[in-house]
């Protein structure tokens, strides 16, 4: 499975759109529930093997 980075851009309700880390052209869109407790608007996350982890 492909890990990749993602930064927390805007967060809604109990959504949060995810955008890559150099790839300004698509965001995500996923529920808060899949992702670390801590997570606000600027946190960088790294993804692998389904799993969301905070970075720096």
């Amino acid at each position: 499975m492909e890990s990749k980075d993602y930064i927390v851009t805007k967060i809604e309700g109990e959504y949060a759109y995810l955008r890559e880390i150099g790839n300004d052209t698509e965001e995500l869109f996923i529920a808060l529930y899949l992702l670390p407790i801590g997570v606000d608007i600027g946190t960088k996350l790294h993804y692998e093997w389904l799993t969301y982890t905070i970075i720096e």
